[in-house]
């Protein structure tokens, strides 16, 4: 019998088979309200809230290079991109479990300043480190975070209740962080160009990159938006769904109209994108709404709202409005500048086996 490669069905594919063979073991009375399928797992935690559970693994090579990602900043980055998934459920975040798998020859003074950059990116999120795992690995460090977060039943969103008619929105800028990237893996490839020539290493070749910092920071150093459920909680609102954006926003847009049952009709001309990511698209030839669409590690939240709602969101700065939920029959859409509808289902985000 011929075994059939993860490659061959995808990261979504592989997730919705354990998904069901997971299923039969949380029972009626578990007090598990959402497992499998959503940002978080989310159980009972008194009659009026609720808890909000996730877990994401960072591997070296994988996730991030250590010739171009400093330990501080992947610590830092380690607990946004968990915080995000808490902010997706319309949550704040209060508990994490630190995991970490590394070589016997990682120096100590490495591991003090990737956990200084989780303990400060902590701090800033009120988040409190209470514990974790540590092991040697054979090749490469891996990073695994877990962290719990609460808010109220009323508050809880998920990624499956939007209904036709309602707005899509977004915060923040995309692109920024594929656009980051693009130019963090340009300069490692020169660098090592200069090695296997035999060339002098240039050390400071990525301290020479100010002209790229904010679309650097995005890739290395991404906030979750707390703020943006602070802002959420003082003034009542209710997301119908939402999600982070960390696939790319037409991929994680797909999640939402899947789980919901619903479609989709976002504008081009309304897609916020971050203005560097745009000069370093064009530097590299390349169309900066791609890196939106497909790039990922944005982080923003990407949500949907009754139109009710509006006049509640219209003037924060940093939240902009891209388009409408359709029926499930009109598929996902896109509307480009020149007023051509384009079906966005080939339009694909980040898949971590394909």
């Amino acid at each position: 019998m011929s075994l059939k490669p993860i490659a061959d069905i995808g990261e979504f594919g592989l997730i919705e088979k354990i998904a069901a063979i997971c299923a039969p073991t949380i029972k009626p009375a578990s007090g598990v309200v959402e497992g499998i399928g959503d940002d978080c797992a989310v159980y009972e935690h008194s009659p009026s809230s609720v808890q909000v559970a996730t877990t994401d693994i960072l591997a070296e090579h994988q996730h991030f290079d250590l010739l171009t990602t400093p330990p501080h900043h992947l610590g830092s980055k380690a607990i946004s991109v968990n915080v995000s998934d808490i902010c997706a459920m319309n949550a704040l975040p209060r508990y994490a479990l630190i995991s970490i798998a590394m070589p016997q020859n990682t120096p100590v003074e490495m591991v003090e300043s990737l956990y200084n950059g989780m303990a400060h990116a902590a701090k800033l999120y009120g988040t409190a480190l209470v514990g974790g795992d540590t092991s040697s690995s054979a090749a490469g460090i891996v990073i695994s975070v877990t962290l719990i977060g609460e808010t109220s039943k009323e508050n809880l969103a998920l990624r499956s209740g939007a209904s036709p008619g309602d707005l899509i929105c977004v915060t923040g800028a995309l692109g920024g962080a594929a656009a980051g990237l693009k130019v963090l893996l340009r300069e490692k490839r020169i660098m090592m160009d200069h090695v296997q020539n035999g060339e002098p290493y240039n050390r400071d070749i990525m301290n020479n990159l100010e002209e790229y910092t904010e679309a650097i920071q995005h890739q290395l150093l991404p906030s979750a938006r707390v703020d943006i459920i602070e802002f959420f909680h003082k003034h009542q609102i209710v997301p119908t769904s939402m999600i982070d954006i960390s696939d790319g926003l037409s991929s994680d847009l797909r999640h939402i109209c899947q789980q919901s049952m619903v479609g989709a009709r976002i504008e081009e001309g309304r897609i916020p994108i971050l203005s560097q990511a745009r000069h370093i698209a064009d530097e590299f030839q390349e169309d900066a709404l791609d890196y939106a669409l497909g790039g990922g590690e944005d982080y923003q939240l990407l949500f949907t709202l009754k139109p009710d709602n509006f006049q509640a969101i219209v003037e924060h700065r940093d939240i902009t409005v891209i388009g409408k939920i359709t029926p499930k029959e009109e598929g996902m859409t896109l509307n480009d500048i020149y007023g051509m509808q384009i079906d966005m289902k080939e339009i694909r985000g980040f898949d971590h086996f394909t």
